[in-house]
C-alpha cells in the first residue's frame, strides 16, 4: 500500500468522521428545536386555557372566547402535526369541544366580584395576557386590523373596569361602617378608572351611576340624621346593577366595543 493511498483513506476516514459529528450535531440541534417548540406550544395551549377558566364569566362574550379557542386550535394541531404525544390529540379534542360549547352559547361562567386586591391584580395580569394574544395574532395577520382594534379597546376597557370594581367594593365597606367621606373617595376613584374608558357607552353608564351615587353619600354626609334605611336601599340597587353590568345586553349592542 503506497503512501498515496494511505493518505486518500485518512481523508476519508477524517471526512466521514467530520460528517457524522456534524449530522449528530444537526439531529440533536433539530431535537432540542423540537423540544423547544412543544414547550412553546404548550404554554401557549394552557395560557390561553386559563384565560377561558379563571377570566369572570361576565368579561368574556362569544367573539372574545372564539378568538382564544382559534389560538388553543392552532397550537393543538401544531402539538399533534409535531407528535407530542397522546396529549396533543387530547388537546385538539378538547378545543373542538370548548368552540361547539361557545358557538352554541351554553358555556355559561358565573360571575366573579373583584373585591379583593389579590383578584383585580390576578385578574389584570390575565387580561395583559389576552392583550399581548390580540397584539400577536394582528402582527401574525390570523386576525384584521379593525377586529384587532375593536377588542384590543375592550379589553383595556376591562382593565379599568377591574380597577372600578375594587373601589366600588371599598366604598360600600365604607358604607357599612358609616364611613361616609371615604366611600365617596372611593367612588371618586371608581368614576376616574371609567373616565378612561369614556367614548365607550358602558363607561359612560357606569360613571353617571357614580356620579348619583356620590351626590346621595354627599347628601348623607351633610345631613346626619337621613334615614339609613333609604341609604341601604339606594345602596343595594347599585350594588346590582354594578354586579350586573356585562350582562346588560342592550347597552353591550349599543356600545359595539366602541365601533
Amino acid at each position: 500500500m503506497n503512501t498515496t493511498t494511505i493518505v486518500l483513506i485518512l481523508a476519508v476516514v477524517v471526512i466521514v468522521s467530520i460528517l457524522l459529528i456534524v449530522g449528530s450535531q444537526l439531529r440533536e440541534r433539530s431535537r432540542i428545536e423540537r423540544a423547544r417548540r412543544v414547550t412553546a406550544l404548550e404554554d401557549t395551549y394552557n395560557r390561553t386555557l386559563r384565560l377561558l377558566t379563571e377570566l369572570p364569566g361576565q368579561y368574556l362574550n362569544k367573539e372574545l372566547k372564539l378568538l382564544i379557542i382559534r389560538q388553543m386550535e392552532k397550537a393543538a394541531a401544531d402539538l399533534k402535526s409535531l407528535k407530542a404525544g397522546e396529549s396533543a390529540a387530547q388537546k385538539v379534542q378538547q378545543a373542538a369541544q370548548l368552540r361547539q360549547a361557545a358557538e352554541a352559547g351554553i358555556d355559561k361562567q358565573a360571575p366573579v366580584k373583584v373585591d379583593t386586591p389579590e383578584k383585580s391584580k390576578h385578574i389584570q395580569e390575565l387580561l395583559q395576557v389576552l392583550f399581548k394574544m390580540l397584539e400577536s395574532m394582528h402582527k401574525a395577520r390570523q386576525i384584521d386590523g379593525a377586529t384587532a382594534k375593536k377588542n384590543l379597546k375592550y379589553v383595556l376597557f376591562l382593565v379599568h373596569k377591574t380597577h372600578a370594581d375594587l373601589h366600588v367594593f371599598r366604598a360600600r365597606e365604607h358604607v357599612k361602617q358609616n364611613q361616609i367621606r371615604k366611600a365617596i373617595h372611593e367612588y371618586h376613584l371608581a368614576s376616574t378608572e371609567m373616565n378612561k374608558s369614556r367614548d365607550n357607552p358602558l363607561a359612560v353608564k357606569a360613571i353617571k351611576s357614580f356620579r348619583t351615587r356620590i351626590d346621595e353619600l354627599e347628601e348623607a354626609a351633610r345631613e346626619n340624621n337621613e334615614d339609613q334605611a333609604a341609604t341601604q336601599e339606594s345602596q343595594s340597587k347599585l350594588d346590582r346593577e354594578w354586579d350586573t353590568f356585562l350582562h346588560d345586553d342592550e347597552w353591550k349592542k349599543k356600545a359595539d366595543y366602541d365601533d
